[in-house]
């Protein structure tokens, strides 16, 4: 295995750009009759320069793990959480190929993606905690149960570098998510009980998004 260094995406770009705007304003300040007259403007398109360079950076990368044989859901799946620790990649793409392999994988992408379009879509703002007496339906306090059992073990493995098992360990949650959206009405008039099962469903994003946006996998 080729050796890796734990560098961050943005802080190298925030350094390189740096070292080039003190090329004016450092102490061998540099006259701008020797450069380009665009350059006069630099640092007012800093930001918009920065976020070229970095989208420009992430294409060439996603092009060159797809050269090697990941797929485009594989990829933008990693992609979609705005990586900067691009020597994590390759580990973060084995689990997610390991995860699209298991059985449960297809129901649970598709689960991620929906939850997200409700969170997304709602107009009622999510409580900041789940409440347990508001969890009236078994489906969704089943599911509670179940978060709270597996995303701690999901956490645990992420925070161990051990991305796989992190995902592995969400195959669990399939059982109690299917039977929350064929038992439970999230969008229900009762105004608390409509952002308790937001929060419920806020935490299951969560806890299924730290390696990768799963919905990009869905078919």
């Amino acid at each position: 295995t080729e050796p890796t260094m734990p560098l961050d995406l943005n802080v190298l770009l925030q350094e390189g750009f740096k070292s080039f705007l003190d090329l004016f304003d450092g102490p061998n300040k540099v006259s701008l009759s020797a450069v380009n007259n665009n350059v006069t403007a630099f640092d007012k398109k800093v930001p918009e320069r920065f976020s070229l360079l970095r989208t420009f950076i992430l294409e060439r990368a996603a092009g060159f793990f797809a050269d090697h044989g990941y797929t485009s859901k594989e990829i933008d799946s990693v992609f979609a959480l705005e990586i900067n620790r691009m020597d994590l990649v390759p580990s973060l793409l084995a689990a997610v190929r390991g995860f699209a392999m298991l059985p449960e994988a297809p129901a649970l992408a598709a689960a991620n993606k929906r939850v997200g379009n409700i969170l997304k879509k709602s107009d009622v703002q999510a409580a900041a905690a789940i409440d347990p007496a508001l969890l009236r339906e078994d489906a969704e306090s089943h599911l509670f149960d179940a978060l709270g059992r597996i995303a701690p073990q999901a956490d645990a493995a992420f925070d161990a570098g051990d991305y796989t098992a992190s995902l592995q360990v969400l195959a669990a949650l399939k059982t109690p998510v299917d039977a929350f959206f064929d038992g439970v009405m999230v969008n229900t008039d009762d105004a608390a009980l409509r952002a308790n099962r937001l929060a419920l469903l806020g935490a299951l994003h969560r806890a299924m998004n730290r390696v990768a946006d799963l919905s990009r996998l869905a078919a």
